[in-house]
């Protein structure tokens, strides 16, 4: 899995007229599965995620979470995260899980993390999305399971 978090002070996705997800403070979460990936490290980056300290203490220092801010998450599913320009002109996204399976992976993904957080909004898998974000600080981090 791969995932690009972002620190917001707000954040929303909308499908057509539809507002599918939306946020006050919290991380919005891009979410690519790759093959081979798994619930169980599905739940260790739903765990990893929320215990971050990337929100500002008292003395503006990164030192809280999302669990320690009462902060939402929004999370998007995005397999082009998983494409790989390299060569050519046209990326490949040969690393990216089929749909079945990441549908399977992300929806797993939003239930733990439900569990583990108060609010966690969605976009819709598979759609065409408009993300609209405050990206605040900016604070913007790559995590990778394969890297891990």
């Amino acid at each position: 899995m791969r995932v690009v978090l972002q620190r917001v002070s707000r954040a929303k996705v909308t499908v057509g007229d539809e507002i599918t997800g939306e946020i006050g403070r919290g991380l919005l979460v891009l979410f690519g599965v790759a093959k081979g990936d798994s619930e169980a490290e599905a739940d260790r980056l739903a765990e990893k995620i929320v215990n971050l300290r990337l929100f500002a203490d008292a003395e503006g220092k990164m030192n809280l979470s999302l669990l320690d801010v009462g902060g939402e998450l929004l999370v998007v599913s995005q397999f082009t995260l998983l494409g790989n320009a390299g060569r050519g002109r046209r990326p490949s996204y040969i690393r990216a899980a089929p749909p079945e399976k990441a549908n399977a992976i992300y929806e797993y993904f939003v239930k733990a993390c439900r569990q583990v957080c108060g609010r966690v909004e969605t976009g819709v898998f598979q759609a065409m999305m408009d993300v609209e974000l405050v990206n605040e600080g900016p604070v913007t981090l790559i995590l990778d399971t394969d890297a891990a």
